[in-house]
């Protein structure tokens, strides 16, 4: 069962780029410029400021129609009431964040080869996040760049909406989406951005001309 997500600008909220006290205002401000989708993505703040972080841009963006997904930690999710995880490879298993979160949740998990299409379950998960599609610096420990050719061939072997990562901005974000991606997910081109709801209404303006073009919006 796939619950139904605009996945076509998914926004990183990440501590590397963005100190936590300002996630609710830069999502307000990327929500405002056309983002579909919030993560939240802290690996060093404890799990009761974590819970307080969710709680606070699920706050911020109420009425909006906007998800709210935690990374990594399905328990974190379900304290702060937020609208799903997203799972890497080594994190909880998705059968597990499925029993705790519930059938509603939003269950994303990310793919970076071949050989990790095995681990999706339909049954289970909503989406794939598949890349890095570009080389990225966002994530020190990304696996190396598949570039849009191979990201199209796995893209083709997934039977889920499927959201390209890694090093996406204004000027290739088109080409992601011409590959087979359903959207995008991006840090640094909207969280460093002068403007970030202009930064985010200009992706959307790519990636709606994408679909277009590519006949799939």
């Amino acid at each position: 069962m796939s619950r139904r997500v605009d996945l076509r600008l998914y926004v990183v909220l990440d501590e590397a780029t963005t100190p936590p006290a300002a996630f609710a205002e830069l999502a307000e401000a990327a929500v405002a410029g056309g983002a579909t989708a919030i993560q939240l993505r802290d690996k060093r703040s404890s799990a009761r400021s974590l819970i307080a972080l969710a709680q606070a841009v699920r706050a911020r963006l109420h009425g909006r129609n906007v998800p709210v997904i935690v990374n990594d930690r399905a328990d974190l999710a379900l304290a702060a009431g937020a609208d799903g995880v997203h799972l890497g490879q080594d994190d909880l298993p998705a059968e597990y964040a499925r029993a705790i979160l519930g059938e509603d949740a939003i269950i994303g998990l990310s793919v970076t080869c071949e050989a990790e299409i095995g681990a999706v379950d339909p049954a289970l998960v909503d989406h794939v996040g598949l890349g890095p599609i570009f080389p990225t610096g966002t994530k020190p420990d990304a696996a190396p760049a598949l570039g849009p050719e191979r990201f199209a061939t796995i893209r083709r072997q997934l039977d889920l909406p499927v959201v390209a990562i890694g090093g996406i901005g204004q000027g290739n974000v088109a080409e992601a989406i011409r590959a087979g991606a359903d959207g995008v997910a991006v840090v640094s081109a909207v969280a460093r951005a002068a403007d970030p709801t202009a930064a985010a209404r200009a992706l959307m303006i790519e990636i709606e001309r994408a679909g277009r073009e590519s006949g799939r919006q």
